[in-house]
């Protein structure tokens, strides 16, 4: 029989930011699917592996896939490196009845596979050429316990898969958290008036770390012509043009992460760490939201201004940006895109697009979003469709396997994380997968930042240029560089 999914709700609310400061910040491996501190709907998770969790990396180059369990790690439970594919692993294990939950029954709190897909897998799915990555082209952590935070009903809730070990894990931490809670002071701000937003994560460092951009801004304009060029000739509609910002910095992942939120709150935000490799996003754009029900939806972003101080200038922005034909063609040629990608694994006549052009506002942007529903039937799982949507066409263009060609060729180097996606694939069959984008990449090597845009027939490359560096522009304060030259 299998063990029976647990939850326990705290007698008052903890302040997600105070309780990741305080005992998970220094965790080597940790994931926070962040709902921001304003949230005033969703969840926030945290959680982090503890000795009996399974971590997954994979590696196209090698065609391998490693498990291990980190923690605590001993000489008979070294790495075990397979080979194949990572979705076969991760499928294997969600397979397994983990919990005794009936057939659409949704979890109290997600629990299950924690990480990102790399975009270059997406690419080998698509069968196109790959660059090499330095972060692995996918992680993921099971976690069988997390800290969930209900932001509408201001709850807090524990909740586990039953065991010996996790149930004894639930009874200490109720009793930290309770007592944190109680002793926390009622000042402005709570609890998180003991924490502080942060300072840029490399400005204590010393100079400010100097940012070295893949391609120039003369580079860049040469490529946006290219890629004009393509279109002329048929070989596409759009293609999402990206440039890499790098910097030799080794900032604390969680300070930086700490420093983004701040300055960039999301719905979307989080904070991913394996070992030498940490992925802190601000991401706004949800790329899959797959319930046990078998409903899933997905909210294209293309079409972006930037916010103004003057609210005046700030509304013409924003009318500015619904009413650009270009904006509008390229949201839409992506919305076609993965009404088509859906419509492969979905009930025939149910993908459905709602929300069409809408305006979400962001504290550095105006992005023009749509939402594309549609119900999926057993025997299809969540993973099945991630595999016929990933990588998401608002990071490709389209078509999507000839635009992701062009730009292998374009960019010369591997997007890595940026622009593939990260979230949960879950137990009860749920799944909620952001894509990376407004994202720092820490690795052993220093940091990294992707910026990017959709290019068309009607795109100015001045415009395209300056919207790169507004995207960039948070994410390089976080790291202590305030330039934004392409230099």
């Amino acid at each position: 029989m299998p063990p029976r999914l647990r939850s326990r709700d705290l007698p008052s609310w903890c302040e997600p930011r105070v309780v990741f400061a305080e005992r998970f910040a220094q965790r080597d491996h940790v994931v926070w699917l962040d709902g921001g501190d304003k949230g005033a709907t969703g969840v926030s998770v945290l959680g982090a592996a503890h000795a009996g969790s399974p971590v997954v990396t994979a590696d196209l180059a090698s065609g391998t896939v490693t498990v291990r369990r980190p923690v605590g790690e001993a000489d008979d439970d070294a790495p075990v490196v397979h080979r194949g594919g990572v979705f076969e692993r991760l499928a294997d294990t969600l397979a397994l009845p983990q919990v005794a939950l009936a057939p659409g029954e949704t979890a109290p709190a997600p629990l299950g596979w924690f990480g990102w897909f790399g975009y270059e897998l997406g690419a080998g799915l698509a069968g196109v050429p790959i660059a090499d990555a330095e972060t692995p082209d996918a992680a993921f952590v099971f976690l069988d316990r997390v800290i969930a935070f209900d932001h509408g009903a201001r709850r807090t809730r524990l909740v586990w898969i039953e065991s010996d070990d996790a149930d004894a894990w639930a009874d200490e931490l109720a009793a930290e958290l309770t007592s944190s809670a109680a002793n926390a002071p009622m000042a402005d701000g709570g609890a998180g008036a003991r924490h502080p937003a942060p300072t840029p994560a490399a400005a204590t460092h010393g100079a400010a770390p100097v940012a070295h951009w893949r391609h120039d801004a003369t580079t860049y304009a040469r490529l946006i012509g290219q890629c004009q060029a393509a279109i002329t000739r048929g070989d596409a509609y759009q293609l999402c043009l990206t440039n890499r910002v790098d910097l030799d910095v080794h900032p604390d992942p969680a300070e930086t992460y700490l420093a983004l939120r701040a300055s960039s709150p999301s719905h979307h935000g989080g904070y991913l760490r394996f070992g030498g490799f940490a992925l802190c996003s601000a991401s706004p754009e949800q790329f899959l939201h797959i319930e046990p029900s078998g409903l899933v939806s997905t909210k294209p972003m293309k079409g972006t201004r930037p916010r103004d101080a003057d609210p005046v200038r700030d509304a013409e922005l924003r009318a500015e940006l619904l009413a650009s034909d270009k904006e509008r063609a390229e949201n839409l040629m992506i919305v076609d895109l993965m009404r088509n990608d859906l419509g492969r694994i979905a009930e025939l006549g149910s993908v459905s697009v709602e929300g069409l052009l809408e305006v979400e506002e962001y504290p550095h942007v105006h992005q023009l979003v749509s939402t594309v529903r549609a119900r999926i039937a057993p025997p299809v799982s969540a993973l099945d469709v991630v595999r016929a949507a990933f990588p998401a066409g608002s990071m490709t263009g389209a078509p999507k396997r000839s635009a992701m060609a062009i730009l292998h060729d374009l960019e010369r180097g591997p997007r890595g994380v940026y622009s593939g996606a990260f979230g949960y694939l879950g137990v009860d069959g749920g799944a909620d997968l952001a894509m990376v984008i407004r994202s720092i990449v820490i690795a052993p090597s220093g940091a990294s930042i992707g910026t990017g845009g959709g290019i068309t027939a009607l795109s100015v490359a001045e415009e395209e240029i300056e919207e790169t560096r507004i995207k960039a522009r948070a994410l390089l304060a976080a790291l202590g560089e305030a330039s934004t030259r392409l230099d």
